[in-house]
């Protein structure tokens, strides 16, 4: 028998076989995921980082964190940097997630100071890490609804944390760290309440105080810039590049944590993002655009909404039992729920857990979800989203996102205000969209539309300003993309 030789992909045919492949055609090149001969990964700009993100990005979670006795997950990030992926998330609650990626450093001549130490292939990926905890420092008592949880029981802040990533995928996991590691962003992750975003900018929008607590933020600001204004890093170290943050529950609460950053602090922002996204309190029309608007990075998460998209029921993984280890399934195919993320205006990577990789590339997540990826930015029409989505409602009707809040539908503007001088000032922060994005404001007096003023992400705590001529009554109405509205209180001059 004759041994195939093997095939070098066009992204003609490349992009052909991804089709053929989310129809469920089974005829393609033999090639295996170990050979990753396929094309070099589409990228984008990655919002004012200096850096071209690939659109795939290896998530931290699935078989990384959550291993199956057959699954050997270095093996999964080796061959994602065999594909040319330059994006890798991890986190500090990810179980073994860290330490599997200092694993696979260690193969790739990652660990700086060690023989071999390959400076330019750590220059070329982007390693993100997480941290759950809000307090710059440990010791202190958690506030009501202020979450400030870690693993590894270290019980000190946001800076332990960070070192703590640098130790499990740089060192030995016993807290220290070669000269020379460092991660490219670490992200406050999971946020939710505004309880929580008040202690994040505590020592930033209030008086520093050293000796008493302050937040994860200015924290780790002097491991970004190596000073020492906090007194936490009397080295001067610089141990990270870029700061951020994610959420999935809630986009009021995210638009908050930007609005209020008045030091240029948050570079990245990881959000949850898929077909099922307008049945809840949407990301797409709120959110993402306000992060847009500041030129911060944008990934994506939750694609499948943690295997929900597919055959199990919705919640949060726990074991390896959750893992999800096919492409898809015949009703719900992988690929237009990676599209229908990636051509959301404002998204520039996402990330996606693999449960295993297969010689077969048609079985292969990490090579069908890399195809799948392969898509340019506003090559989706609106139409084309709708009928994307109908994908997503054949997934327990649509009820996937059990991390995300409930629809509230277009609300009033918020903080409705007006100021008489000569002249009537009216003033107002952004409504939230509900399935559809905001289109406009308009200003109603004594009963007619007496201005109106284009919607555009409202990036500071800065309001929506008006000036009118004066009258007796005045409101202030929000109107969506498909002509629905929602009215403020009336306001009496």
């Amino acid at each position: 028998m004759t041994t195939p030789k093997k095939q070098k992909l066009s992204r003609r045919d490349f992009m052909r076989l991804s089709a053929a492949a989310a129809a469920g055609i089974t005829i393609m090149p033999a090639f295996s995921c170990s050979e990753a001969s396929i094309p070099a990964p589409m990228k984008r700009r990655f919002g004012r980082i200096n850096f071209d993100v690939t659109t795939m990005a290896l998530g931290g979670q699935s078989s990384l964190q959550w291993t199956p006795d057959d699954i050997e997950p270095v093996d999964i990030i080796l061959k994602a940097f065999d594909l040319g992926i330059n994006y890798f998330d991890t986190s500090n609650v990810y179980g073994t997630s860290q330490v599997n990626f200092g694993k696979a450093f260690r193969k790739l001549n990652l660990i700086p100071g060690q023989p071999g130490y390959n400076n330019d292939l750590r220059e070329s990926i982007f390693l993100t890490t997480k941290t759950m905890i809000r307090w710059g420092k440990g010791g202190y008592p958690e506030l009501s609804g202020v979450r400030n949880s870690t693993q590894g029981n270290h019980g000190e802040g946001a800076v332990a944390d960070l070192k703590r990533s640098l130790s499990q995928m740089f060192g030995n996991d016993d807290g220290t760290y070669p000269p020379g590691a460092y991660v490219d962003m670490i992200l406050i992750h999971n946020l939710n309440n505004y309880e929580e975003i008040d202690v994040l900018y505590k020592g930033l929008e209030s008086p520093l105080e050293r000796d008493n607590n302050f937040g994860a933020l200015i924290a780790l600001r002097d491991y970004r810039d190596g000073t020492n204004i906090t007194g936490l890093n009397p080295g001067n170290e610089k141990l990270v590049k870029h700061l951020g943050f994610s959420g999935h529950r809630d986009p009021r609460v995210m638009i908050e944590m930007i609005q209020r950053d008045k030091w240029e602090l948050i570079d990245g922002m990881l959000v949850s993002i898929n077909v099922n996204d307008r049945r809840y309190l949407n990301m797409q029309y709120n959110v993402i655009p306000v992060a847009q608007a500041r030129d911060i990075a944008v990934i994506g998460m939750k694609i499948f909404a943690d295997g929900g998209m597919f055959d199990k029921e919705p919640g949060w993984s726990s074991q390896p039992g959750d893992v999800v280890r096919t492409v898809g399934t015949e009703d719900i195919p992988s690929k237009p729920l990676v599209e229908y993320a990636l051509a959301t205006p404002g998204v520039h990577t996402v990330i996606l857990g693999i449960g295993e990789i297969n010689d077969d590339p048609l079985k292969c997540q990490l090579i069908q979800n890399y195809y799948a990826a392969q898509i340019e930015e506003d090559t989706i029409s609106e139409n084309q989203r709708r009928e994307l989505e109908k994908i997503g409602a054949r997934a327990w009707n649509g009820e996937t996102n059990y991390f995300q809040r409930a629809a509230i539908g277009l609300t009033p503007p918020g903080n409705p205000k007006l100021t008489k001088t000569d002249k009537v000032i009216l003033t107002w922060d952004s409504s939230y969209a509900g399935e559809e994005p905001i289109s406009r404001y308009e200003i109603i007096k004594d009963g007619e539309v007496a201005e109106t003023v284009q919607h555009l992400p409202q990036t500071t705590k800065e309001p929506f300003t008006c000036e009118l001529t004066p009258g007796r009554e005045f409101s202030i109405v929000a109107v969506d993309a498909a002509g629905k509205r929602a009215s403020s209180d009336i306001l009496i001059a």
